[in-house]
């Protein structure tokens, strides 16, 4: 990997951690994601996530086409991507970036139904970022929906 793909498709090197790059790719998208969120609204976010899907897309095929290896585990900006849709979609609150966090990782790696398909059949680059964005989408959706159940049945945080 040159410099520039280091920085962007692994993720600051966060991919090239030897133990769990998409952990690693996910903690350091999460950071940056409350950093921004502290800042900017949700909007300018979500805007940035689908900049860098579409561009992430573009990306991880040249660089599939180029070396020959499909979904190399040190691109890792797809785990960015996916945790920065469900930190707009679950809210900026230390709870909710929690919950985002751990639902994100568990879809990840467990990758049901709708991400498992989109892994193993969307070619190239589609496949790489496709899986992360609609898990970043469940996990937003079902971080919001736990804090919503614990705000109705006045559980404190």
């Amino acid at each position: 990997m040159n410099l520039q793909e280091k920085l962007f498709l692994a993720g600051l090197g966060s991919g090239f951690l030897p133990k769990a790059p998409g952990t690693w790719g996910t903690l350091v998208g999460l950071i940056l994601g409350i950093a921004m969120l502290r800042y900017f609204p949700a909007e300018t976010l979500f805007l940035l996530t689908i900049l860098v899907f579409l561009f992430g897309v573009k990306m991880t095929s040249l660089y599939e086409v180029r070396t020959g290896i499909h979904d190399d585990s040190r691109i890792v900006i797809d785990e960015i991507a996916g945790i920065w849709l469900a930190l707009c979609i679950s809210g900026a609150t230390l709870p909710a970036a929690f919950f985002s966090f751990l639902f994100f990782r568990l879809y990840d790696i467990w990758k049901p139904s709708l991400i498992g398909r989109i892994d193993r059949d969307a070619p190239g680059g589609w496949g790489v970022m496709g899986d992360d964005i609609v898990a970043g989408a469940a996990a937003g959706l079902s971080s919001a929906l736990v804090l919503q159940a614990i705000r109705y049945f006045g559980i404190a945080l």
